[in-house]
């Protein structure tokens, strides 16, 4: 199918120069995005890119059962043009961020107001749908949570206990990462990649690397390429493990709870154990990696492994087999597989409702190329399915760590660094534990940074967390909330 697109293809981790992307004025260039959608194409993403008063709209599409990426654009635009999104929900946030960041107004989109900010620069807490009704009461949670987490806010439109509407407002953590990163890259821009979401830390790093690497026509010595999925697989099993004993404890299974929270750690003192940091910052650095594996280390850390690998099989076995938990887990916050395709949801979120959806089998780069990773997929689509999901990345992360640590490649583990071609655009993904992490770059005719665009899986996937909650009572809240775990300053950027 993707051989049929008039948009430029590559493959993931690849380069294009910008001048061989095709473009069209807007209303056309989304005339044919939204053919291409129709014809099987997810967004991956869709952003502005200045071009004097004027703003050129980029397109990255994936075409998953063919393992392409497509890219378009559109000629210099400025005022209104005819929405995306009222034909294809999955573009309702990008399109309103266009809006927000480029003053490209979608003409047809059905609730256009501001992703991250408002007047004044504050938080994007302003005209809330309301549900009218005698009996119709608004709950309003966050920004300021009862534990110790990221700001967010809950606008409920309920009627009794049953939750009618939920309107999420975020913002709260608006760094200006993107702005911050034209011009680069500059000495603090591998930092700052670290840092878009803490606890991807890997996931970032490895797709900033890639992007880079594609943008300068090299790739990552093997070795290199080796650790970063050692590291990828470390960072998915330490947060799904988390996941778990945190969903243990919103429905009072304490066993479980306070098990996954020991073995969590277990797993970050693993990541630690190979560049001496729990979240890996440090470690992955475009051209390679900063810290290597000996024997020694690696007997070691596959020994560590081995024993907490038992141990979280153990705990989730008393969790599964609690009929209290499967009473509070099974058909609360259901997510139909119609309703997560047509909202582009991905990671868990999507594989939960039933959807093949995974980078490392639909568009594996690096070593994912010689180490195959079946897709775990549970078609419930509510907490159970979200939870059960987690459980099987947890076995067959460990499974691939078993047979990948083993069979280290011989080689340097960085590679000779080089400069990245002039007026190039690049497209990065990489399967975090949350879902699709995308970085896109374009180069200006200096090989800097003209605009760097970075989509987080939460991005996707919020709106999953209010659609989850539909009819759902108020007090499901907490465990359709945790079901998803998505990143608030991940959205925010």
């Amino acid at each position: 199918m993707s051989s049929d697109s008039p948009f430029a293809l590559l493959a993931n981790a690849t380069s294009v120069r910008w001048a061989d992307v095709p473009e069209w004025p807007l209303a056309e260039f989304v005339r044919r995005t939204a053919a291409e959608l129709d014809r099987g194409a997810r967004l991956c993403a869709w952003f502005g890119v200045p071009e004097g008063g004027d703003t050129r709209v980029v397109a990255v599409i994936a075409f998953d059962a063919d393992n392409t990426l497509a890219v378009g654009r559109s000629t210099p635009a400025r005022g209104a043009y005819p929405s995306l999104t009222a034909t294809h929900a999955q573009a309702h946030l990008f399109e309103r961020e266009l809006w927000e960041q480029h003053a490209l107004r979608p003409e047809g989109h059905p609730w256009l107001k501001p992703v991250r900010q408002s007047l004044g620069g504050a938080p994007a807490l302003r005209d809330f749908f309301r549900v009218d009704g005698r009996e119709v009461h608004e709950v309003a949670v966050g920004p300021v949570h009862a534990g110790i987490i990221e700001p967010g806010h809950f606008r409920f439109q309920c009627a009794g206990e049953e939750v009618i509407h939920l309107e999420i407002g975020l913002g709260y953590q608006h760094r200006g990462i993107e702005a911050a990163l034209v011009g680069g890259p500059h000495r603090v821009t591998a930092s700052q990649m670290e840092t878009v979401a803490g606890d991807t830390t890997i996931g970032h790093a490895t797709a900033h690397a890639a992007v880079r690497e594609a943008l300068a026509g090299t790739e990552a010595p093997l070795r290199a390429q080796w650790l970063r999925v050692i590291a990828l697989e470390l960072e998915r099993l330490a947060n799904h493990t988390g996941d778990l004993g945190a969903l243990a404890n919103d429905v009072a299974f304490l066993p479980t709870a306070s098990a996954c929270g020991k073995i969590r750690g277990d797993f970050l003192n693993l990541t630690a154990l190979l560049c001496g940091n729990r979240f890996g910052r440090g470690l992955v650095r475009p051209g390679g990696c900063r810290f290597d594996l000996e024997p020694e280390r690696l007997a070691w850390m596959t020994s560590r492994l081995e024993t907490a690998l038992a141990e979280v099989e153990q705990a989730t076995a008393w969790l599964w087999d609690a009929a209290s938990v499967r009473a509070r887990f099974e058909g609360t916050g259901t997510v139909f597989a119609q309703q997560a395709t047509e909202l582009g949801l991905v990671g868990p979120a999507a594989r939960a409702c039933g959807l093949v959806r995974d980078v490392r089998y639909d568009h594996p780069a690096g070593w994912y190329r010689l180490a195959p990773m079946p897709v775990a997929v549970w078609p419930g689509g509510d907490v159970f399915a979200r939870a059960r999901v987690r459980w099987l990345e947890v076995q067959r992360a460990g499974q691939l760590l078993r047979e990948q640590l083993p069979a280290a490649p011989d080689g340097a583990m960085h590679g000779s660094a080089a400069d990245a071609q002039p007026d190039t655009l690049a497209v990065a993904l990489v399967e975090g534990w949350r879902g699709e992490v995308c970085h896109v770059a374009l180069s200006d005719a200096a090989g800097r940074f003209r605009r760097y665009k970075v989509v987080d899986p939460s991005f996707h996937n919020w709106i999953g967390v209010a659609l989850a909650l539909r009819g759902q009572a108020i007090s499901d809240f907490p465990i359709c909330n945790k079901s998803f775990n998505l990143s608030y300053c991940g959205f925010d950027l």
